[in-house]
């Protein structure tokens, strides 16, 4: 059974632009003015490849890019991997077959669609294995330009983010965004964190998931069972993300074993614990500030006593760069030195 693409029209470019050569190099733009003029259509093969052992991202992007930017979709023949796809270095992940003035303005855009995703799906895979079988939820929105949201976020989902921060990054597959009651609030009624969670709960649909920080006084033990005692069963969990310049009151008097500061294991294990003596097992304990896959591993590793991991700037770490690069000019092998051509049987032609 053919696996599922995403339609182009949910990617609104803006394809007069597109089309037109504004967001290209300026490069493929006179190449196109040079074949045109002389009246010259070569029939080429290009074969895009990245370099990186990754998780592919921005492979539907880039097709659709393809599918409504180009002069002629039907005289193209397209053949690519899907994402998610997990790929080796040098492997080719796309082939474009037909007349190059068709397409040439094209690969600026194609290629950058697929670095920018795949970096976050790659980075976010990443995070979600050492996870696993524990929640990762996609945080960076406020790392980055807003721009980038919607792929961003589509390219965490396919990767394993069990949840985006904003609705924006959600839309592409029909989603919302998820959140917690924020510091914001909290210190809108006054530093409250009782009350700020409380009024979440009494505006917000009995459907939303119930989340808090419960950090802001420096005591997520305390505030924690405050907000637990005030919403029971309404509560789903408590986000701890504590600053990493900042020790945790509960942790002062452990001090002189680990480093204390931040979301460290003995915090989490001193509000999991607080919890369960008081008889809220089922609040869960979501942590956040920080954490990388190193981070994440070591946890677990530990067998700390988490129940899901936000994480952020994290995400967008490394580089994941593609090329394409001519390997065939009207039938014929005609490629840069090094480049030549490198089938891929799991291509699947797109239509």
């Amino acid at each position: 059974m053919a696996r599922k693409r995403l339609d182009p029209a949910v990617f609104q470019l803006p394809v007069d632009r597109m089309t037109e050569g504004y967001y290209s190099d300026k490069y493929f733009v006179r190449a196109r003015e040079v074949l045109e003029s002389d009246n010259y259509r070569p029939d080429v093969l290009v074969q895009v490849f990245g370099k990186s052992h990754a998780f592919l991202g921005g492979v539907d992007e880039a097709i659709a890019i393809l599918k409504l930017c180009s002069q002629s979709w039907g005289d193209l023949e397209v053949k690519a991997l899907y994402d998610g796809d997990e790929v080796e270095p040098w492997e080719t992940v796309m082939t474009i077959e037909g007349p190059y003035n068709a397409f040439a303005i094209l690969e600026t855009l194609y290629l950058g669609v697929l670095a920018r995703r795949t970096r976050v799906g790659s980075n976010t895979r990443l995070v979600v294995d050492a996870a696993r079988p524990k929640d990762v939820i996609f945080f960076p929105a406020r790392h980055d330009h807003w721009l980038v949201q919607t792929g961003d976020g589509y390219a965490a989902h396919v990767a394993g983010a069990i949840g985006v921060s904003t609705d924006a990054q959600a839309s592409w597959w029909g989603s919302e965004g998820i959140g917690t009651v924020p510091h914001s609030l909290i210190a809108a009624y006054g530093g409250d964190s009782v009350i700020a969670a409380k009024k979440f709960a009494e505006f917000m649909p009995p459907d939303t998931r119930m989340i808090t920080l419960v950090d802001f006084d420096n005591d997520c033990v305390g505030a924690s069972l405050a907000i637990a005692e005030e919403l029971g069963d309404r509560l789903w969990g408590v986000r701890l993300d504590t600053s990493e310049t900042a020790v945790d009151k509960s942790v002062v008097p452990q001090m002189g074993r680990f480093k204390p500061t931040g979301v460290n294991p003995q915090l989490v294990h001193n509000v999991r614990d607080a919890l369960d003596a008081a008889g809220f097992g089922h609040v869960k304990v979501v942590v956040s500030g920080g954490f990388t896959v190193d981070k994440i591993a070591a946890f677990e590793k530990a067998g700390v006593p988490v129940d899901a991991y936000g994480v952020g700037s994290s995400l967008f770490s490394g580089r994941f760069d593609f090329t394409a690069d001519v390997v065939k000019t009207n039938g014929a092998p005609c490629a840069k030195f090094g480049r030549e051509f490198r089938d891929n049987p799991r291509l699947e032609i797109v239509r």
